[in-house]
């Protein structure tokens, strides 16, 4: 059971600071609103992942046939992901009354952008469900939650951490200098739906 649960943190920890769609929108909705609302991004997997672990491990062996349907996701994350990087290329310095006024919606954003992204599905499919079996094959039950929680801690752990830290950080990061750090973070997210978009070229094609 512990060589499960330290499997389930190594690959948490790597999920969660590895750069990717849904780290983008963690630190961008922090930028905007807070630490607390780049922390409810962070929770998204734990809403959208128990479908996709489930049918990952289904057709783990069946890889060759989800290969389109992968392709598929990824070319709508991606547009997705355009569409926040145009939302986060317009922002503006967050206001104290507009931010109260406001509903950032940042869970559902972060539910969207998690299930659209190919990154999970890759994940249990390549990784996850192998790691998975395995711990249940060498400790039951309770090999499988260890490998499953230990994961699933670090992976939203990590992203918390980094809504935290940039949301407090943010009191430097107003004016001009809010709206380059922005558009910054709007290129990058260009970049990654350009990268989701060859990915699901390749899928549907290769």
């Amino acid at each position: 059971m512990l060589t499960a649960l330290l499997a389930g943190i190594t690959f948490g920890l790597s999920a969660g600071f590895s750069p990717g769609p849904l780290s983008l929108l963690v630190i961008a909705q922090s930028l905007r609103y807070g630490a607390r609302e780049g922390a409810r991004v962070a929770f998204a997997p734990l809403l959208t992942d128990a479908p996709i672990v489930a049918l990952t491990v289904v057709v783990a062996q069946g890889l060759a046939q989800t290969r389109s349907a992968l392709g598929v996701i990824s070319l709508l994350g991606a547009a997705f992901v355009v569409y926040l990087a145009w939302s986060t290329w317009h922002a503006t310095p967050p206001r104290v009354e507009r931010a109260l006024e406001e509903s950032p919606r940042s869970l559902l954003r972060g539910a969207v952008v998690n299930v659209l992204s190919p990154h999970p599905y890759l994940f249990w499919l390549s990784v996850g469900a192998s790691s998975l079996s395995a711990a249940a094959q060498r400790a039951g039950a309770l090999g499988a939650a260890a490998f499953i929680g230990g994961f699933y801690l670090c992976l939203v752990g990590a992203k918390v951490l980094m809504a935290w830290l940039v949301g407090h950080s943010r009191g430097w990061l107003m004016g001009r200098t809010y709206r380059w750090v922005m558009r910054a973070l709007a290129l990058v997210m260009l970049i990654f739906a350009g990268l989701l978009a060859r990915d699901g070229a390749r899928l549907l094609f290769a």
